[in-house]
């Protein structure tokens, strides 16, 4: 039987199926069913309509969709994958997970697909309220989600992280944080400074500098922050680029997997290499860890697992990535307790 008699033969099938019903039947369901998921009229409003209980109204509107007479269909757009965003989120705790269709051509060399910040900006005109301050880190695609916002509440925007190269700061984190304020009407508060400096004595002096000591007083007022999550290798990480040979060797050897913000974890989502932040313009993990909302904007496959490993260390709470890091994600090993939930510290875990 090929594929059009399959379908000729299920479509008898319902018919028949609903036919049981006898007409009289049939058309109130039909009715009932058009009231209530057409018009949206409440099962009680329909009862007194047809003059029949509301229980009546029920067993009729079950029936409608067991007998195939009600066919109700969920769509999202074809680039957004609700199944495995409600995977992830579950596996996680994540409180958001949004996973946009990865290339066809994506390999495991390849960027941070594109949509990626334009599904992010849209998930922060949801998540911020007005009067709320939202907090931007560094990163590629942080910058791309700011160029592709086009509403956001009212708000301040606070920048939480010095930038990769300070020559470049009209091109980066403090254009996003202006261009983020510009869309809210909101005030700006840019950090003018380098995210790594040569000795912690200088990092010290410049954070105690008017304008940037200014970002930092709104650290612990942030209540929605977006941050990117770079793999430790070259071109994927701001910081392993910033750093020398030796130094980077010196950070391998503690197992480092994955950079955000400048803080470096393991595998497992524990900090390491904790000296560096001394060195660095950037809010403190303790400080990410009491923001509300945590938003990671990070795909590809060269980042796969050091996303997985930033989910464990339980600063964020909520992620937006691509199907290629969904799946591998939900083939990992489980991360025991649901991280974003938690807000747990692993290190704290450790008997």
């Amino acid at each position: 039987m090929n594929s059009s008699e399959e379908n000729a033969v299920s479509a008898m099938s319902a018919g028949r199926s609903a036919l049981r019903m006898g007409p009289a039947e049939l058309v109130q369901a039909a009715a009932m069913a058009r009231r209530f998921y057409l018009e949206g009229k409440s099962k009680i409003q329909i009862a007194e309509e047809f003059g029949v209980s509301r229980f009546k109204v029920a067993r009729v509107l079950e029936t409608a969709l067991e007998r195939d007479l009600v066919r109700i269909e969920i769509r999202v757009p074809a680039e957004l994958d609700a199944e495995r965003s409600d995977a992830l989120r579950a596996r996680y705790g994540l409180r958001h997970a949004v996973v946009v269709e990865s290339p066809a051509d994506a390999t495991e060399d390849a960027p941070d697909p594109e949509n990626l910040g334009a599904v992010a900006a849209d998930l922060l005109g949801e998540l911020v309220n007005e009067g709320d301050v939202l907090g931007l880190a560094w990163g590629r695609s942080t910058i791309h989600m700011a160029a592709s916002l086009h509403r956001l509440p009212p708000c301040t925007v606070v920048q939480l992280t010095g930038v990769y190269d300070a020559g470049t700061a009209e091109r980066g984190s403090v254009e996003a944080v202006r261009r983020a304020a510009q869309v809210s009407g909101g005030d700006a508060h840019p950090i003018y400074a380098p995210m790594l400096l040569p000795d912690p004595a200088t990092a010290a002096a410049l954070r105690g500098q008017t304008g940037i000591a200014r970002a930092f007083e709104y650290f612990d007022k942030v209540t929605v922050a977006a941050v990117s999550i770079g793999s430790w290798e070259p071109g994927i990480s701001t910081v392993h680029d910033m750093l020398t040979d030796e130094e980077r060797a010196h950070y391998a050897s503690l197992g480092v997997a994955a950079e955000m913000s400048a803080h470096l974890f393991d595998s497992e989502g524990r900090r390491v290499g904790r000296d560096l932040g001394e060195r660095c313009i950037t809010v403190e993990a303790d400080r990410l860890r009491r923001i509300p909302e945590v938003v990671a904007i990070a795909g590809g496959l060269r980042k796969a697992s050091a996303i997985g490993a930033v989910l464990r260390s339980g600063l964020v709470t909520s992620l937006v990535t691509d199907t290629a890091v969904a799946d591998f994600l939900l083939t990992e090993s489980e991360p025991g307790l649901r991280p974003a939930l938690e807000r747990a510290d692993p290190d704290d875990l450790v008997s």
